[in-house]
């Protein structure tokens, strides 16, 4: 049976760090404390560490298996929370695919918040750890807390909610959700890639409308472009087929500033049917929608101070900058498999396009304060079958310079 928040406990350890090690993670019920299941096993020679992101990898699993929607992460591993948070950077190489797994488990729930406890609160998970290392070297087993209702527990030392909402998934170091590649553990390498071998995706914004100019929050609104968003569409057109004689599919957000750039765009690349993906569409503002930065501040100040630290945190009745990544990264990777080796445009909005180049650039969340994107400005990026991303321009703009 389906539940919607759970605590997960976990641990991990090592006998000689590096030596025999193993972890272990519980699931909780928050209200009552019921252990709603277990994870633990030996995983040979290894470092605390590496145990310990395995325990959490583990517990996060069971939390999906059992279709929780919001996870607490309570861990006693300080390094394992700080660079979960985004706090510490991941240095050593042999840590990095394994926060990779556990970002990539993030992104199934609606919410995680990672919390730190000391050892003497997280002695369930502790004595399963113990456990399975013990049945390893064929000692007899310890006795482990019984699987029996226990009373909530006070964290010790968690983050503050808006600390917690700002951080919580900065180490998302599954970066590849928009590419459908791993770069935590896809060699690098300066040797250069034949371009037929991956797929080139032609990144457009849509052209000008009113709401650009007036600066004010456009999200699925559906507003047309002005005049001069015409004339933006036929130069970045123009710029388009001199840039890709060949051009397999032109894809496009459903709104009707992004469909008439890209009609413009077919008609000078071969005229391909543009075809529509609703996983294109621009970031739901909720009720910013059609309001200026200077008036969401005026009425919102407190939602927007936590939006903007956090792309888990959506804007009232809108939508998160996590959630728009998720379903961008499905999109770029359903046309990374369905077109390898050829040239797709993708016509989309300025949230979708900065989440994709975020992500191929494996940047963190302040990249998407940093990068200025111009109506119809064009960025085109490499993706290739072994998981390499070549970023080859970003807001190109020269087509634009007569208009």
């Amino acid at each position: 049976m389906a539940v919607r928040a759970v605590v997960v406990e976990a641990d991990g350890g090592s006998r000689g760090n590096p030596g025999p090690a193993g972890y272990g993670a519980v699931v909780r019920d928050p209200e009552t404390g019921e252990v709603l299941a277990e994870r633990s096993a030996a995983i040979g020679t290894s470092t605390n560490n590496v145990a310990e992101y395995r325990g959490l990898i583990a517990g996060l699993e069971a939390a999906a298996e059992l279709g929780a929607a919001e996870v607490e992460a309570r861990l006693d591993s300080k390094l394992v929370v700080e660079q979960m948070c985004g706090r510490w950077q991941i240095r050593h190489p042999g840590l990095r695919p394994l926060a990779a797994q556990a970002a990539g488990l993030v992104g199934r729930f609606e919410r995680v918040r990672f919390s730190w406890v000391p050892r003497e609160r997280n002695t369930h998970a502790d004595a399963l750890a113990n456990a399975a290392m013990d049945a390893a070297a064929g000692a007899p087993p310890a006795a482990v807390s019984p699987r029996t209702a226990e009373p909530p527990r006070e964290v010790a030392g968690p983050d503050s909610p808006a600390r917690a909402a700002a951080r919580e998934v900065a180490a998302r170091a599954a970066v590849g959700r928009a590419t459908g590649t791993d770069p935590a553990t896809t060699p690098a390498s300066w040797e250069p890639r034949p371009t037929e071998e991956g797929t080139r995706l032609i990144l457009v914004r849509h052209g000008e409308t009113e709401r650009t100019v007036q600066k004010r929050y456009s999200g699925r609104g559906d507003v047309a472009l002005t005049d001069r968003g015409r004339a933006q569409a036929r130069a970045t057109a123009a710029r388009v087929a001199a840039l890709a004689p060949s051009v397999a599919a032109v894809v496009s957000s459903p709104l009707s500033r992004c469909t008439a750039t890209a009609e413009a765009i077919a008609a000078l690349v071969g005229d391909p049917p543009v075809r529509v993906d609703d996983d294109l569409i621009e970031c739901d503002f909720g009720v910013w929608e059609g309001r200026t930065f200077a008036e969401v501040r005026a009425d919102w100040a407190g939602e927007l101070d936590a939006w903007l630290a956090s792309t888990r945190v959506a804007p009232p009745e809108g939508e998160s900058f996590a959630a728009v990544a998720e379903r961008t990264g499905r999109a770029v990777d359903r046309l990374r498999r369905a077109y390898p080796g050829e040239t797709v445009v993708v016509v989309s909005h300025v949230s979708p396009i900065k989440l994709v180049l975020r992500d191929a650039l494996a940047a963190d969340d302040s990249f998407l304060h940093r990068l200025y994107l111009d109506t119809a400005g064009i960025s085109v990026l490499d993706l290739y079958p072994d998981g390499g991303v070549a970023v080859r321009s970003v807001n190109d703009t020269a087509h634009l310079n007569d208009i």
